[in-house]
């Protein structure tokens, strides 16, 4: 299997892992990585580093949106392997170092195994490492507000309720938003497709991931590209308008 890698914009890649995607941003052959995937997703988020020009050694930093397992996978074998630092917002920290999990547990998933495509993503995130634990050791906060100082120049923006320290990246240089898991386009056990929040079961906090979609509405941008699903083309606004109108359905 190899990665999908997606050019969006100049120097910004969208890669489909295993129903988890990441982000690389690159600038002169150095890069950041904005989420890793699954443990499982390795060798493709290697090779793609590789095949945008890149490489593992050479990215500034990763950037997590959010601490759950499909996203952290690779977090700490970068640190440790490359020394790259990993950053996130700093209500995230302590989840990154696995102080605590806020992830959709057993019992939750097994309650919700009528729904379609619940039972075969679970099985999938079995085989690719999802249920392993690999806590990043030496987390940090973003050092400064406003852009950081890193290939693509990413803005945080903090984004709560999938977890307590959910960061969106918005991208003004070419009128991006990375939204994590904070607004999706697409999910394995999801029946709709395009702007919507992930299945309730997922979030740590529903009624403030909802409120959240606000703080991604006032973003300048008309690409979207989010933790699940392919990149969304269109007025960011009027992406989360069409997320808020499903989720309150």
């Amino acid at each position: 299997m190899r990665a999908d890698i997606r050019q969006v914009a100049d120097g910004t890649y969208l890669v489909h892992g295993s129903n988890t995607n990441w982000i690389i941003l690159t600038e002169g052959g150095e890069a950041t990585l904005i989420d890793t995937g699954y443990p499982g997703d390795r060798s493709l988020l290697l090779t793609s580093l590789t095949e945008v020009g890149s490489a593992p050694e050479r990215v500034a930093a990763v950037l997590l949106t959010h601490a759950h397992n499909d996203h952290l996978g690779s977090a700490q074998y970068l640190r440790t392997t490359y020394g790259t630092p990993v950053l996130a917002h700093e209500d995230e920290v302590p989840h990154a170092r696995r102080d605590y999990l806020h992830q959709v547990s057993v019992s939750t998933v097994l309650r919700n195994a009528w729904r379609p495509g619940v039972l075969p993503w679970a099985v999938h995130t079995l085989r690719v490492g999802g249920s392993a634990q690999h806590p990043v050791t030496a987390p940090r906060p973003f050092a400064q507000d406003g852009p950081l100082d890193l290939p693509g120049r990413p803005v945080p923006v903090p984004t709560p309720g999938h977890t307590l320290g959910h960061c969106a990246y918005h991208l003004p240089d070419v009128g991006a938003v990375v939204s994590g898991d904070a607004l999706v386009s697409g999910h394995p056990t999801s029946r709709v497709t395009g702007p919507q929040l992930l299945p309730d079961m997922f979030h740590h906090e529903r009624t403030r991931a909802v409120s959240s979609l606000d703080l991604l509405e006032c973003l300048d941008g008309d690409l979207l590209l989010p933790g699940h699903g392919p990149a969304h083309r269109g007025p960011v606004a009027r992406a989360t308008d069409q997320a808020r109108t499903r989720a309150l359905a």
